[in-house]
């Protein structure tokens, strides 16, 4: 019986070790299982999102050309027809008020060549290639008092012409010109400059830029001057990004009404040769600096701005040699004859 029962405690003591040990697997298996169901909901976790590529930043121009005024875009490498913050109507309103500010800043603007016909417009405005206005206007009075008109320069000894013309620079090439415009315009016209686009580029030596000049200041009728300094503003200002001066007409021109063209390329061309300039722009003494997305491209402390204007805006003589009244009235000082300059 003893024996017996120790048989049975043994069997029993097996029983519960068998049980214990199965309990005992059965945790780990209930403790492996939610550790891998922990690993795998951690897992979902931590499935790292998608990675979206890098928004592309905004090509700008070196920082001396970008904007450091309030509220204007920065200038752009590579830009569109206009800034790309800048609709269509924004930059007709921002063009047309740049327009408004200059005409009050230079309400005496006028064409700055001397001239008392459209015929010494013409020649005299032949003669302005490469170099100044003030050049020129120091220069004519001796050739149109030696041949005042096209006939009298048509038939003129080319050597005498040059030496005129000497201090303008390319002296052969534009004696050839206004000989050959006078020409045209004695045996082709009448003697008279014609008053038509189509008519005046047929000139030898004039081309848009040239008949523009003509047609508006010498005939009132509008026209868009598309010279260095126009050039230079337009793109600064981001009207457009065009190079040829055709296009740069062709772009600027449908931001304003016809009617201020003429007034508007006078307006633009003094602030680039008075203040707007193609080295050191006089950014601090600017009028219209909160319009412009190039302002800091030059100075911009106030002082040392305001020694970099030119002209009447710096207390020096303009251009003219004979300037229209509203200039004097102004403030404007003659230029000194050749001889004296």
């Amino acid at each position: 019986m003893t024996a017996e029962k120790g048989a049975v405690k043994k069997t029993a003591s097996s029983k519960d070790a068998a049980s214990e040990k199965i309990s005992a697997k059965k945790a780990s298996g209930t403790a492996s299982a939610k550790k891998a169901t922990a690993k795998k909901a951690t897992a979902k976790k931590a499935v790292p999102v998608k990675r979206q590529a890098p928004a592309k930043k905004p090509a700008v121009a070196p920082k001396k050309a970008t904007a450091a005024v309030k509220g204007v875009a920065p200038a752009k490498t590579v830009a569109p027809k206009q800034p790309r913050d800048e609709s269509r109507t924004a930059l007709v309103r921002r063009a047309r008020r740049i327009d408004r500010e200059l005409a009050e800043v230079y309400p005496y603007a006028h064409p700055e060549l001397d001239f008392e016909n459209p015929f010494q417009l013409v020649v005299a405005t032949v003669l302005s290639a490469q170099t100044t206005d003030l050049r020129v206007n120091q220069t004519t009075p001796a050739l149109f008092a030696k041949y005042p008109t096209p006939e009298d320069l048509a038939a003129a000894n080319p050597e005498e012409v040059e030496e005129i013309l000497r201090p303008t620079g390319f002296f052969r090439a534009k004696t050839k010109s206004v000989i050959g415009l006078s020409k045209a315009l004695a045996e082709d016209f009448g003697g008279e400059v014609p008053g038509r686009l189509e008519d005046l580029v047929k000139l030898p030596g004039v081309g848009r830029k040239t008949a523009f000049v003509v047609l508006g200041n010498a005939f009132g009728r509008p026209g868009i001057t598309v010279d260095t300094h126009f050039q230079r503003l337009v793109r600064r200002w981001r009207w457009t990004e065009e190079t040829d001066p055709d296009k740069i007409e062709a772009a600027v021109g449908t931001l304003f009404p016809k009617s201020d063209w003429t007034d508007l390329s006078h307006h633009v061309i003094w602030h680039g040769r008075r203040i707007c300039h193609a080295r050191k722009p006089a950014c601090g003494a600017c009028p219209i600096a909160p319009l412009c997305p190039a302002y800091g491209e030059g100075e911009t402390d106030p002082e040392k701005a305001k020694k970099l204007l030119k002209y009447e805006k710096g207390g020096l003589p303009g251009q003219r040699l004979k300037p229209p009244r509203a200039y004097l009235d102004a403030g404007g000082k003659p230029a000194p004859p050749l001889a004296a300059g």
